[in-house]
């Protein structure tokens, strides 16, 4: 750094010491103020925008609006240059300290808890700057300082209260509106970091307070995960992807963060402008009321506790809020929020992918959920809902009643008798003992199927025709993978967007897949076209082959891939995967073995049917 001999400029006000340092706008020098004997920081424009007019002027009224800001997370501004003076200059509050920028490159990623107090702190002071019409523009970690334990006390309060100012303050306000001065975002230019403004700020339209909002979700983000959601290998990249608005959620890049604090972060970076939250002030309170469940009652002084030691304070994060989660998840299940208890032991699972009581504990959240939602999906027609669900329950407990009946009396079952074949020529197929014979009424909507092994290897030509001319028109659907062709009877036929016109009877139906590579044989069914007026619904699926997952790296290590599959696992290791489409995209994140000073890796992971798909750590 630049010692004070070193220093050319010189102001009649303020004795510069020290370059503390540079920026795109301004110059920043420890000084000492000659009149009242206090230490502050100077920011000198460079020359070549002190010399434009128009810039100049903008930053005298942008420094005078800032003026007005008196709160404990905003630098205050003492003082600014006078027209007659030669530099312009800027004489702001002097935080002992560094920039969340350097704090993050010094200690790492954020306890995810301690990003949202930190976020909390940011947006009292931008919610304060937006009453008084001022919106920062370029929130990030650069323009936020972190002050030591000896901040002042704010404005008013008194001698030993238990909150302090000056551990968190946001600085520079107004500064890409100054660079703006002559409409150059107008012009295709971008001031400001491309990766932490709004959409309608890189397109030059109307700035509000949500744009703050943006600009911070962005910031708690980087806090948390360590990257920042848009990303690219130049600004144009990184500028697209803003304006497209995509990026990967902040749970799914660090499941860590869990479902409930990540969707407040996702709503934060919401594309549009009306989707995210309607001010600094909903966001803070969204994240007050997170860590209030998570038992962070007083965020600011579990905060200042981070802040006084982060590497300590780190250490035993994992263990403190892993008893939380389980904690709250216990609570939430008690009350029957069976939906929020899961999310939070899914959480927990991720600081413990291994621990065999907490997959447990999924797995049965995960049965209670399904029929949770079952109930809740009846429960919105009101009371039609009520009446069905009390029918879906009497007959679960008919339905057990006479399952346990079934156990000790078993009924003789006469053979059904064989079904005429409408296409055949030979005779009525009788029903094999492999095949399954289901009694079904005459409704129009009733379909009959055999599951066939014997009789699908009979060549369907030889087979007699059936003696009734009555026909039904036939509706034929095929699941999962595209690309398959029908057989009726052996007789291939178009089926999308196509109704066939088929005998009363027996018609066996087979479809092919796509190729043997990709899904599974298929088996024919015979299925039984009876009387009716409507379409009859013909249902066959093509079933995809699994995919192949193989983990290899540091013994140790695990992997966690969301709902591509429950828990964890373990590297090197494999696990065959279910997939149902031609290809699956999922954010996988690689956990280092206990111990290790590695941080946790996000890795794209893409499966297709019948491949493997290796990921190496």
């Amino acid at each position: 750094m630049k010692l004070a001999q070193e220093i050319s400029l010189q102001l009649e006000k303020y004795e510069l010491q020290q370059v503390l340092g540079h920026g795109g706008m301004a110059t920043v020098y420890r000084a000492r103020d000659r009149r009242l004997g206090r230490n502050v920081a100077v920011k000198i424009i460079h020359r070549h925008l002190r010399d434009d007019h128009e810039i100049a002027t903008r930053f005298v009224r942008e420094a005078r609006a800032v003026a007005k800001l008196h709160h404990p997370n905003i630098v205050e501004v003492f003082d600014v240059s006078e027209p007659e003076e030669i530099e312009r200059y800027l004489v702001v509050e002097l935080v002992e300290g560094p920039s969340l920028r350097r704090f993050l490159t010094d200690y790492g990623p954020m306890p995810a808890e301690m990003a949202a107090a930190l976020a909390i702190e940011v947006a009292d002071g931008l919610e304060h700057a937006h009453l008084n019409g001022v919106i920062h523009r370029d929130i990030k970690p650069e323009n936020v300082l972190i002050a030591g334990p000896s901040g002042s006390l704010p404005p008013g309060a008194a001698s030993g209260s238990p909150r302090r100012a000056g551990r968190v303050k946001i600085t520079d306000f107004g500064i890409a509106k100054v660079l703006d001065a002559q409409g150059v975002t107008s012009t295709g230019q971008v001031l400001g970091s491309p990766s932490h403004m709004a959409p309608e700020q890189i397109e030059g339209a109307e700035v509000t307070e949500r744009a703050d909002v943006f600009g911070l979700g962005v910031l708690v983000y980087e806090c948390i995960t360590g990257r920042l959601p848009f990303e690219g290998q130049n600004p144009a990249q990184v500028l697209r992807k803003v304006i497209e608005g995509r990026f990967i959620s902040a749970e799914r890049m660090l499941p860590t963060i869990g479902v409930e604090l990540g969707r407040i972060i996702d709503r934060a970076l919401a594309h549009e402008a009306s989707e995210r939250h309607e001010s600094a002030a909903k966001f803070a309170a969204a994240l007050r009321a997170e860590l209030f469940r998570m038992g962070f009652e007083d965020s600011y002084a579990e905060l200042t506790t981070y802040l006084d030691d982060p590497v300590e304070y780190t250490k035993g994060y994992p263990d403190r809020i892993v008893a939380r989660l389980i904690s709250v998840a216990d609570r939430a299940r008690q009350t029957r929020d069976v939906l929020l208890s899961a999310s939070l032991i899914n959480r927990a699972l991720a600081y413990r992918p291994h621990d065999s009581e907490l997959i447990a504990a999924v797995a049965r959240l995960s049965k209670r959920r399904a029929w949770t939602r079952r109930v809740r999906r009846i429960a919105q027609f009101g009371l039609l809902g009520a009446v069905l669900i009390a029918a879906a329950l009497w007959g679960k407990r008919t339905a057990n009643r006479l399952s346990r009946s079934s156990r000790t009396v078993q009924p003789k079952v006469e053979a059904a008798a064989p079904l005429p074949s409408p296409k055949s020529n030979g005779y009525n197929p009788p029903a094999s003992q492999n095949d399954t014979v289901v009694t079904v009424g005459k409704e129009p909507s009733s379909t009959h199927v055999l599951h066939d092994r014997d009789t699908a290897r009979r060549n369907p030509e030889q087979l007699p025709a059936t003696q009734s001319s009555d026909t039904r028109s036939v509706k034929i659907v095929i699941t999962g993978a595209s690309g398959g062709r029908l057989r009726i009877d052996g007789v291939e036929e178009p089926w999308f967007g196509v109704q066939h016109e088929l005998k009363i009877g027996v018609h066996r139906f087979e479809v092919l897949p796509p190729s043997e590579g990709c899904c599974l044989p298929t088996q024919p069914k015979l299925v039984d076209i009876v009387p009716g007026l409507s379409d009859q619904r013909v249902t066959m699926a093509i079933e995809f082959r699994g995919a192949t997952l193989f983990a290899q790296g540091p013994a140790g290590a695990t992997l966690i891939c969301g709902e591509l599959f429950p828990g964890s696992l373990s590297i090197p290791g494999k696990r065959e995967v279910r997939v149902t489409r031609a290809e699956t995209r999922v954010k996988c994140t690689l956990l280092p073995q206990a111990g290790s000073v590695d941080r946790p890796k996000s890795i794209d992971v893409v499966l297709r049917p019948g491949d493997t798909f290796t990921v190496s750590g």
